[in-house]
C-alpha cells in the first residue's frame, strides 16, 4: 500500500488549505483514513479520522475548523482546514488502516508527509 498526499504549503493564519491523500497498492477493506500531524519536539497526534461507515473523530484542538472526508471510488481522504493557525504547523501525514482499530494506536499505512506552515 502507497499512500501520496498534497495539498501542503505556507499560509498566513485565517487562511485556509485542503489537504489530499491518494491510497493505492493492495488496498484492504473495510478500512479506516486519517491525518496525523507531527509538529518539531511534539508526538505525532490525530487530527482527524474517518472510517469505512462515514464516522469521523476530530482533535479537540481542530473541532469547527477542519473537516474530513473520503472517496471510496478513488481511494482517497481529503482534510479541509479552515481558520488556521500558527499552532497547526506541522507535518501531515496520512493514514491508511484496518477499520475499527483505535486511532489511539500506531497502525497501518503512512504517508511521507506533507509540511503545512502558519504564519501570523
Amino acid at each position: 500500500v502507497q499512500l501520496a498526499e498534497s495539498g501542503g504549503g505556507l499560509v498566513q493564519a485565517g487562511g485556509s488549505l485542503r489537504l489530499s491523500c491518494a491510497a493505492s497498492g493492495s488496498i484492504f477493506s473495510p478500512n479506516a483514513m486519517g491525518w496525523y500531524r507531527q509538529a518539531p519536539g511534539k508526538q505525532r497526534e490525530l487530527v482527524a479520522g474517518i472510517n469505512s461507515g462515514g464516522s469521523t473523530t476530530y482533535a479537540d484542538s481542530v473541532k469547527g475548523r477542519f473537516t474530513i472526508s473520503r472517496d471510496n471510488g478513488k481511494n482517497s481522504v481529503y482534510l479541509g482546514m479552515n481558520s488556521l493557525k500558527p499552532e497547526d504547523t506541522a507535518v501531515y501525514y496520512c493514514n491508511l488502516r484496518v477499520d475499527y482499530v483505535s486511532w489511539r494506536a500506531v497502525s497501518g499505512y503512512w504517508g511521507q508527509g506533507t509540511q503545512v506552515t502558519v504564519s501570523s
